[in-house]
């Protein structure tokens, strides 16, 4: 199973994370991943990060878990054409059509009797605890899931004070600036893609893909105002990484990860699993450090 996160979703730790790793398993091992019921569309509950018993994962301070979601599917289009044909029952019996609210019924007695047949699909959203920093990362590019996670931890533990980092300066002026400036600071420099937008009514969108950022046409967009909303850097030489306006980072990649999966060959997978996480880590959380610092928040290390 593969250990690097691609997205990196970041929540603050209000308070200290005290609680250790055994703990943290038995709270999670009470709310599993159970499939779904009969009648119901979606599950959730804590499954194993790493595909075996374990729901907690932890290497010296850091803590690694998963959520699962089964979700059963159910298409718009088999669910329509049953009720279509309820309907035609329908009017053939009475003599006219079924109103509005008939054809609610319908469809909610359709959905009854199709979801205990439906077919389930299930997926996994995994986070990353760093005690140290005092955050919490959730691989997933969706907004959404991520604070699915948050949200069911918190349930699962009682309670969980967490935040969105708040910067002191705004990550789309900094991305802008940098840009501009056609370079980026610290162990940071630019990559070879960026997305445009406009501050007009109209929202205007310029990308560019494996594109030379220096290049004249960008400045002049830069010139007529329009802010870069999407930026990709490169980080000590060794991770690529795309950051948004939104401070979401996406696209996270280790420069040298064929080295590693070389090196791993062979290896115990557990042994693997500890050191790409102890490597993910060490590479990851340095960047962040200096990524949020350079947005106006200092690091909690």
């Amino acid at each position: 199973m593969p250990v690097w996160f691609k997205n990196l979703q970041l929540y603050r730790l209000d308070k200290e994370w005290t609680l250790p790793a055994g703990e943290l398993e038995e709270k999670l091992a009470a709310r599993p991943l159970l499939p779904c019921s009969a009648m119901s569309l979606e599950s959730r509950g804590w499954v194993s990060p790493r595909g075996d018993e374990q729901l907690v994962y932890g290497v010296e301070k850091h803590l690694m878990l998963a959520l699962g979601t089964e979700q059963k599917l159910l298409p718009s289009s088999v669910v329509n054409d049953a009720v279509k044909q309820r309907a035609a029952e329908f009017e053939k019996e009475k003599g006219f059509k079924p109103g509005r609210k008939q054809l609610r019924d319908f469809k909610d007695i359709v959905s009854a009797e199709l979801l205990p047949r439906a077919f389930s699909r299930r997926n996994t959203t995994r986070a990353w605890i760093d005690p140290v920093a005092q955050r919490i990362v959730v691989d997933s590019s969706s907004p959404t899931r991520a604070e699915q996670l948050i949200e069911h931890l918190r349930d699962t533990l009682g309670e969980l004070s967490v935040s969105l980092p708040q910067t002191e300066i705004s990550p789309g002026q900094r991305l802008t600036e940098w840009l501009t400036a056609r370079a980026a600071p610290g162990h940071f420099d630019l990559g070879e893609e960026c997305e445009l937008t406009g501050t007009d009514a109209a929202k205007s969108v310029v990308r560019y893909l494996r594109h030379s950022l220096d290049a004249e046409q960008i400045r002049r967009h830069l010139d007529e105002g329009l802010k870069a909303s999407r930026l990709a850097l490169t980080w000590n030489g060794r991770l690529g990484l795309v950051v948004s306006d939104k401070l979401q980072i996406k696209r996270v990649k280790f420069l040298e990860m064929d080295e590693v999966e070389e090196g791993a060959a062979g290896v115990d997978p557990e042994r693997a699993f500890e050191a790409e996480f102890l490597l993910m880590a060490g590479q990851c959380g340095p960047m962040l450090d200096e990524l949020l610092t350079s947005f106006g928040l200092p690091s909690a290390a």
